[in-house]
C-alpha cells in the first residue's frame, strides 16, 4: 500500500487530481505551516504556532531573532516531535531580512535535511 501525502499548498496536479508530494516534502509543509501560524488563529488549537507573523511589523533586531528562535524552537519540538528532530535552528537578521536555516533529521527514516525560509520585517 502507497501512502499519499497531500500537497500543501492545495491544488490540483497535472493529472487533475488532488496534488501529491513526498514524504520529506510532506514535513517541510508541515514545518512552514507551524512556523507561518500565529497563535489562536486555529480554532481548537488556540496555542499552536510561534508567533513569527506577529513580528513581521517589528523593527528587525538580533533580539527579534533570538525571541523567534526561542519560539520557533519551543513549537517546533511541542508540535512536531514525534517527526523530527531539530539538529540546529539558526535566525539571523542581516538589514532587512530574516533569515531562517533550519535543520532536521526525518525520524521515520533517518534522512537529514536542511531548508531556509527568509522574510522581510518592517
Amino acid at each position: 500500500m502507497t501512502v499519499m501525502y497531500i500537497d500543501f499548498p492545495y491544488h490540483i496536479g497535472a493529472n487533475g487530481r488532488t496534488a501529491d508530494t513526498t514524504y520529506p516534502d510532506h514535513i517541510r509543509d508541515m514545518i512552514e505551516q507551524l512556523l507561518f501560524t500565529r497563535p489562536g488563529e486555529r480554532v481548537n488549537r488556540p496555542d499552536f504556532g510561534c508567533g513569527l507573523l506577529d513580528l513581521v511589523f517589528e523593527p528587525n533586531s538580533p533580539e527579534l531573532a533570538a525571541a523567534l528562535q526561542v519560539s520557533a524552537e519551543g513549537a517546533l519540538n511541542r508540535w512536531l516531535g514525534d517527526l523530527i528532530t531539530v539538529n540546529s535552528l539558526t535566525i539571523t537578521t542581516e538589514d532587512s531580512t530574516l533569515s531562517i536555516n533550519l535543520q532536521y533529521t526525518l525520524l521515520a527514516t533517518g534522512e537529514q535535511v536542511q531548508t531556509a525560509m527568509e522574510g522581510s520585517p518592517a
